[in-house]
């Protein structure tokens, strides 16, 4: 089972207007609200895939109860901890003449000390649960931002909740908390390249991933853009990218690359090729649909279209490309 936790998640609110003009008014038609989070988006691309889901997060509020009816109506199989605080909302203006996309997304509010144990008494339950009912032992996905003054001890108390359940733990974070994951024995990390340099101070991507090996995670998933994705061990750097990248919404990409290696380590597959092609396939069919926490059909196709290289590693080494 794939167990994810949305720590901070969202109401998702997108418009779509002929073109935005600053200080203008627009008018478009009625928009779409979705229940999202990046840990959302994971569980609802393994969940249409055929993984066994469970997707953990907090609700609350006026925007709560709309972010709740939609989860329920997507099929997705959840367990939602009420909390006090209105649920945040991320609103999307999608400019049809540019074809961009503008992002405001609302900070969040923390819940209090008893709403997270509660949250974290349900993905104990939820572990044991996993654990009871598969072959393979359980995945904990935790993925997104924490909401502003989020106890310090939040990932770290997640993180060790799952390696004590025996599974394994990937986390797609950024800031500080990426460092605080590995530290604190994150399985797989996935971050960007620009979120990578951000939270190491480290401007070589390879350097850095050699960084968050050093604190203890076994593998990094490391999205390098137009330049595919890189899977970093610490004996081997696998690159895996298409000839020619896709244009779409790249919105959900990094969210389906999780969700890829979430679904290949819920069946016993560890072996980094494996996981990048399947990473990077689903992030690019991603990125050809109109909405995160969705893949386009054609990412076998794609996955036979990677050209993928392998180099030896090590901490040292710089980037092989």
């Amino acid at each position: 089972m794939i167990i994810t936790v949305t720590p901070n998640p969202a109401l998702d609110l997108t418009w779509h207007v002929d073109r935005i003009v600053p200080g203008g008014v627009h008018r478009a038609d009625t928009g779409r609200a979705r229940a999202g989070g990046k840990g959302l988006n994971v569980a609802r691309v393994a969940h249409a895939q055929g993984a066994t889901v469970r997707a953990l997060t907090t609700v609350g509020g006026a925007a709560g109860g709309e972010f709740a009816l939609e989860l329920r109506s997507s099929g997705v199989p959840h367990l939602l901890v009420p909390v006090v605080a209105e649920t945040r909302r991320s609103i999307a203006l999608v400019d049809e003449h540019l074809g961009d996309t503008t992002i405001v997304n609302e900070r969040g509010i923390n819940p209090s000390n008893d709403e997270w144990r509660a949250l974290l008494d349900a993905v104990g339950e939820s572990l044991v649960d996993a654990a009871e009912a598969g072959e393979n032992a359980p995945v904990l996905v935790i993925s997104g931002s924490l909401p502003p003054g989020a106890p310090a001890e939040l990932l770290p108390s997640l993180i060790i909740a799952g390696r004590a359940a025996g599974a394994a733990v990937i986390v797609d974070t950024s800031g500080p908390a990426l460092l605080q994951a590995a530290d604190a024995g994150a399985s797989v990390l996935k971050p960007n390249a620009a979120e990578l340099a951000e939270a190491t101070g480290i401007s070589d991507p390879l350097a850095g991933a050699a960084e968050l090996l050093r604190r203890g995670a076994e593998l990094v998933l490391l999205s390098m853009g137009a330049d595919g994705m890189l899977a970093v061990t610490s004996d081997a750097v696998v690159q895996a990218r298409l000839q020619t990248p896709l244009a779409g919404n790249p919105t959900g990409a990094g969210d389906a690359a999780v969700a890829a290696c979430a679904s290949l380590w819920a069946e016993g597959v560890r072996e980094p090729e494996a996981i990048l092609r399947r990473a990077t396939a689903w992030s690019a069919a991603a990125v050809l649909m109109p909405l995160a926490g969705e893949i386009h059909d054609s990412w076998p196709s794609l996955a036979d279209a990677l050209l993928v290289e392998t180099h030896d590693f090590a901490p040292e080494q710089k980037d092989p490309r």
